[in-house]
């Protein structure tokens, strides 16, 4: 790390280099039971100020189905102009399967991803394909629970399409598994595994495509900053896309507190590192 990141308690002062943020969910705006007001709040100021703020989710289910949830446990309306999830792109990406025998790996309130298709359930040992969006109970399961699932798929080389690329979240105070670890459990077999969502380009091709058409012109990505608590998702995606980054940090990446040399600890090896970095997002 050439440079020593910033950290910062306001975004303030780096807000007036950009006109468009790109914000992670689950982990900046909310924790899964309750929302960070103060990231609402700063995601208002910069709508205030004239930016724009497009929200950006693993979440594997269309952002329409996400926006309820946010809504209850306190993220306001009008801290956001527009969102989409990787839920969104692997409904394209299952388009292609359409009418095959599909495995979903997930709980039922993920079922959202496969409303109005051709799909025909299937057990393991039948289907073409499968999706995973999570664990069936996250609440109590973990990815050694599927090892016998994921051994016989692998061993028919049925191909994988991984719905959310997240390995762990918070949900309050706990920390949960997502698809992303089974998808990489499935990987370590022989597995094939297509990914939606963060950190691959799809996703940020979407976002900065919504970024233009709500500024009605094309917007500078270096006038763009993506905000997330992922090291490989949301900072590793941003890197990829060409785009600058701040890193909020979370119990997953920095459970003692953030420091300058938890950052070092964290991005000295990596080849790519936030503009900056918060304990939590605020104005």
């Amino acid at each position: 790390m050439p440079n020593a990141i910033p950290v910062l308690s306001s975004i303030a002062e780096l807000a007036a280099t950009t006109e468009a943020w790109i914000v992670d969910i689950w982990g900046v705006m909310h924790n899964g039971a309750s929302a960070y007001a103060a990231a609402a709040r700063a995601c208002l100021q910069l709508r205030t100020h004239g930016g724009i703020v497009v929200l950006l989710s693993n979440a594997p289910r269309p952002f329409s189905a996400v926006v309820p949830h946010m809504t209850a446990i306190g993220v306001p309306p009008d801290a956001y102009d527009a969102g989409m999830t990787s839920g969104d792109v692997t409904r394209d990406m299952l388009g292609i399967w359409e009418g095959r025998a599909l495995l979903h790996i997930g709980p039922e309130r993920d079922r959202g991803l496969l409303a109005g298709s051709g799909f025909r359930p299937a057990p393991a040992a039948e289907a073409d394909v499968v999706l995973c969006s999570g664990l069936y109970d996250d609440e109590t399961e973990t990815p050694a629970n599927y090892a016998g699932l994921l051994d016989a798929l692998a061993a028919r080389n049925v191909p994988m399409i991984c719905a959310n690329p997240d390995i762990m979240v918070e949900r309050g105070d706990r920390l949960i598994y997502c698809a992303g670890a089974l998808a990489a459990e499935y990987e370590s077999r022989g597995g094939q595994v297509s990914y939606a969502g963060k950190p691959y380009p799809p996703v940020y091709e979407r976002a900065l495509g919504e970024i233009e058409r709500l500024r009605d012109r094309p917007v500078e990505k270096n006038r763009v900053l993506c905000i997330g608590d992922g090291i490989e998702t949301d900072l590793k995606g941003a890197h990829a896309a060409g785009l600058r980054s701040l890193f909020v940090a979370s119990s997953i990446f920095a459970p003692n507190g953030l420091s300058a040399a938890v950052l070092e600890e964290l991005f000295a090896s990596r080849p790519f590192a936030p503009v900056a970095a918060m304990p939590a997002l605020a104005w």
